[in-house]
């Protein structure tokens, strides 16, 4: 039996029939009676949202799945197929490509259907599923590309000293990634803090809205593992990585200048003009991130501080951007990495528009080492 005809259900919504005439109406009176004990009193001070906007939330989360399910499912394809691209610290891009596959193929179906009936329609264990789920695949996706932007510091930085990135210790990094994300996520499973209907009651998330310690800490402590250290020591890299480039160009125009010639490009400084111009890649990844997950950030933080108003379309909207996440990592891949590029269009020339990729960059990945085994390719 569906949570749709279930007698208490059809009871309630008998009610909330009769109280439309003549009463005002809060968001909270839409939600199923067995979720009530899990939303906080905070949001009966707001009416009920407009339908339009369920409407426009669940058509974006909807487009929204099918774009990263397709796009980041041909990541994990073409990095796991094309036998080029099958290196250790490749193995970084596809965990990535695959806690966002997974991200919203778990969050996406079940947030369309909650916005078709405009409140939570699966259930309290279904809210903390879906919670755990999101916020594991999010801390995986940010220490993953913490882990790129070491690597990215390991080759730009240290150069021929760096030691290289095995599949050994590639494997390592992620089984690590994996276990700090979901020791994290799951805690409010167990207690500490808990799992809510947020917003306009379509999505569950952390309660930043209860007033007790455990609560508030728990947020704090979420935000320092999977928000602030990865930042910062993706900060911490990129800065080294920005002073090498840097440099290296400047000796370059330099060396250059003192040989009376336009460029100064051997095979050396294509590798490395390379690595740069793959680094990039990394950087606007991250950068993706951050702005996707810091409205996310600033909610739950001015609901534990009380700093502000929150209200329930604000919430929703925060959420569903973090979300959407998932689907900018294809997509930058496929704009700018031009071995996925030249894949791609191997693979599925039907989707490839623009010409044929510039084949003389570095075989690696826009994560990838070059050892002294590994040389780039030439057309």
């Amino acid at each position: 039996m569906s949570a749709m005809d279930r007698p208490e259900f059809v009871a309630w919504a008998a009610q909330r029939s009769a109280a439309a005439y003549g009463a005002n109406l809060t968001v909270v009176d839409k939600i199923l009676p067995d979720m009530l004990h899990m939303v906080d009193a905070y949001w009966y001070q707001f009416p009920p949202m407009n339908p339009l906007w369920h409407g426009i939330l669940g058509f974006v989360i909807g487009v929204l799945g099918f774009v990263s399910i397709i796009g980041n499912g041909m990541v994990i394809y073409i990095f796991s197929s094309t036998k080029s691209l099958r290196t250790p610290s490749n193995l970084l891009v596809v965990n990535l490509a695959l806690s966002d596959f997974l991200m919203m193929c778990c969050i996406s179906p079940f947030m369309v259907i909650n916005c078709y009936y405009e409140t939570w329609v699966f259930g309290p264990l279904h809210c903390t599923v879906d919670s755990t789920l999101a916020g594991l695949f999010g801390g995986v996706s940010i220490w993953t590309m913490t882990f790129v932007a070491l690597d990215r510091y390991n080759v730009i930085v240290k150069g021929l000293s760096a030691k290289p990135l095995t599949t050994k210790s590639a494997l390592f990094r992620i089984i690590a990634i994996w276990l700090i994300s979901l020791s994290c996520a799951i805690a409010p499973a167990f207690g500490w803090s808990r799992y809510v209907p947020e917003g306009n009651l379509t999505a569950c998330g952390c309660d930043y809205l209860a007033k007790d310690w455990s609560s508030r800490s728990y947020i704090i402590v979420y935000s320092i593992v999977c928000y602030f250290i990865p930042l910062s020591i993706i900060i911490y890299s990129y800065w080294f990585i920005v002073q090498a480039v840097a440099a290296h160009e400047k000796s370059m125009r330099e060396q250059a200048k003192k040989m009376n010639v336009a460029s100064l490009r051997s095979s050396e400084a294509q590798q490395t003009s390379a690595e740069c111009k793959l680094a990039k890649i990394a950087l606007m990844t991250i950068t993706l991130w951050f702005f996707a997950w810091t409205p996310y950030l600033v909610t739950n933080f001015t609901g534990i501080f009380e700093s502000a108003k929150i209200s329930p379309l604000a919430t929703i909207w925060c959420s569903l951007f973090a979300k959407a996440n998932a689907v900018y990592n294809p997509i930058v891949y496929g704009i700018s990495h031009p071995k996925y590029r030249q894949a791609l269009q191997k693979k599925f020339p039907s989707l490839v528009c623009a010409s044929k990729a510039d084949d003389t960059v570095s075989q690696v990945s826009g994560v990838t080492n070059i050892t002294n085994e590994e040389k780039p390719e030439t057309a």
